[in-house]
């Protein structure tokens, strides 16, 4: 079975508006080039690189505006969308959760709230964000089995480990990866990594901005990147091949062979 997939590589601004528009297009682009799924990057609704309180300060309810907006661009052009948020709990929430939303036809039918928050290279996600305390799960569309990882999520093997075990030929990856030395090639990297040590595809969308390095890419199970992004903004198409999967999984059966298995997550 074969899905194509289209990876939005975006600037995210600090107006929602704008960032709903730009996700209008660039779906209306994704469905003319056939792809089934729209792979958007972490916290669309408001991100500014001078101002490092935007995501928290433009948090929305689950059924506000923004993610409303998610619903209404998958049903008229007919592709899923899948990309992160920050969402509160309540209207007087301090902290929020970076939530990954999976929405198809008009629904939100999964959500993952981060689990790994980026408490690293001097900076503290978790001073603004509560973590999840749910497994990832594993979303089915047309047939293939999507894993579902958000960014700094990346660099911990049994989040992904989970995810393969659980079901999953591919695993989406919204993030939006600081700059900083070496930061480049940790990301391509771990999706490579990623990728080969679960035989999945793994398909990462990069915000793109001062801050962010972009670098959206498509990895194949046997670690070859078979589209990829670089510091502007842009849409890439990949098509996701199950067979692949399949035959890559006979050669290298790292999943049938492996004797521990991955710590709980929670």
């Amino acid at each position: 079975m074969t899905v194509k997939v289209a990876v939005a590589q975006m600037r995210v601004a600090k107006e929602p508006d704008a960032n709903l528009e730009a996700i209008g297009r660039f779906a209306e682009q994704a469905a003319a080039g056939g792809a089934r799924l729209l792979v958007l990057p972490e916290g669309l609704i408001s991100r500014d690189a001078q101002d490092p309180n935007a995501t928290q300060t433009g948090a929305q309810a689950a059924d506000g505006p923004f993610v409303r907006g998610l619903q209404e661009i998958s049903q008229e052009h007919g592709v899923a969308l899948a990309g992160t948020v920050h969402l509160k709990e309540d209207a007087d929430a301090v902290k929020v959760l970076n939530s990954f939303l999976v929405v198809d036809d008009g629904e939100v039918v999964e959500r993952y709230d981060k689990l790994h928050l980026y408490d690293a290279f001097a900076d503290k996600e978790s001073d603004k964000v509560i973590p999840g305390n749910d497994l990832p799960p594993v979303v089915e569309l047309d047939g293939v089995r999507f894993g579902l990882a958000t960014c700094y999520d990346l660099r911990f093997p049994e989040h992904s480990r989970h995810l393969a075990l659980a079901g999953a030929q591919v695993i989406l990856v919204p993030a939006a990866w600081v700059r900083g030395p070496m930061k480049e090639h940790h990301w391509m990297t771990l999706c490579t990594a990623r990728a080969l040590d679960n035989t999945v595809y793994v398909v990462g969308s990069g915000e793109i901005s001062q801050r962010n390095v972009g670098m959206s890419c498509v990895v194949d199970p046997m670690g070859r990147v078979v589209s990829a992004a670089a510091e502007d903004e842009a849409l890439i198409f990949a098509d996701i091949d199950t067979q692949r999967v399949d035959d890559v999984r006979a050669k290298l059966p790292v999943l049938a062979n492996m004797r521990f298995a991955p710590p709980s997550l929670s």
